[in-house]
């Protein structure tokens, strides 16, 4: 019969990407170290916000607001197991026959909720941050659209570490924050609004493609209203209700198809334009791709030293 690990050597040798991946869940984006899934923890999840970094072997529901180690997921998984057959079924599942030991890994706070803001500062100062925002086509435009955010979280030991991205506030108030390799929001998730005509509104999933449109609409007045996550779709629908023009330009995967469907049916005169980006997912990966196309000798900054400070 196998030897069952304890709890302490589980988390440090089992991987939660092998694990998913053993489940029968692929992540469906990657950005650096961060891996993106649709939740398999709740219904309903077209977004995929479900985050695992495999490198400090943590995972985060950004619609749930939960998140924590291998374990912590085992036992949201499977709740009606006890939690040694919930140690038994990961060891199982994730094919870990013998123990091995190695160096516990860091505990990252990266996930943490405790975070505290530090300074905001005008984009073009940290070069990292600025290489990030034209890699993406998007520098000029952002510049008066967002900012610098500055911040630090602790772990359960009072530990910090320190962090920085760009940034918009949402219609909460608070910043949702962005960099080469991690999405997430400081605070309260919500939509966010950028004012203009009040007859004529722009959606989007996210900001990085309402700034790639607002670059090439240098002269438009449109409202316009961001999701931030497709779990916001209902709040979208419903603060567009007040406009009588709705453009919609959602992300072509299929969930954005999904729910750009879904707010047609709710709001059936309101318009998809996704047709201009047609050959690709979403506003910013057209920019990008025709970017490179006009400077072909020209690549994408950035190195992970953009992730924390």
């Amino acid at each position: 019969m196998t030897q069952l690990l304890n709890a302490k050597e589980l988390k440090e040798q089992a991987s939660i990407v092998d694990l998913l991946l053993s489940l029968g869940y692929e992540p469906v984006r990657q950005f650096g170290k961060e891996h993106m899934y649709r939740s398999m923890l709740r219904d309903g999840d077209n977004d995929p916000s479900f985050s695992v970094d495999d490198k400090i072997r943590a995972w985060f529901d950004h619609g749930t607001g939960k998140g924590g180690n291998i374990i912590d997921f085992g036992l949201a998984y499977w709740p009606d197991l006890s939690f040694n057959e919930v140690l038994e079924k990961l060891q199982t599942t994730c094919n870990i026959t013998t123990p091995v030991r190695r160096e516990p890994r860091p505990r990252l706070p990266v996930k943490a909720r405790n975070y505290v803001i530090e300074k905001i500062k005008d984009i073009g100062t940290h070069p990292a941050i600025t290489a990030y925002l034209q890699s993406r086509g998007i520098f000029d435009v952002g510049r008066q659209r967002l900012s610098e955010i500055y911040y630090y979280v602790k772990n359960e030991k009072g530990e910090q570490k320190r962090f920085f991205a760009a940034g918009w506030k949402n219609d909460a108030g608070s910043w949702e924050v962005r960099n080469r390799y991690f999405k997430g929001c400081l605070g309260q998730k919500a939509i966010s609004t950028v004012p203009g005509d009040p007859k004529s509104v722009v959606v989007f999933e996210g900001y990085i493609n309402y700034l790639s449109w607002a670059k090439e609409h240098t002269g438009s007045k449109e409202t316009a209203i961001i999701l931030n996550t497709l779990s916001l779709l209902p709040a979208g629908i419903k603060a567009a209700t007040l406009f009588p023009k709705i453009d919609l330009y959602l992300d072509r995967d299929t969930a954005g198809v999904h729910a750009t469907k879904d707010f047609i049916k709710a709001l059936p005169y309101a318009t998809d334009r996704s047709q201009v980006y047609d050959k690709y997912n979403d506003y910013n990966d057209k920019l990008v791709a025709s970017s490179r196309k006009d400077h072909p000798a020209e690549r994408p900054e950035g190195s992970r030293k953009g992730l924390s400070l």
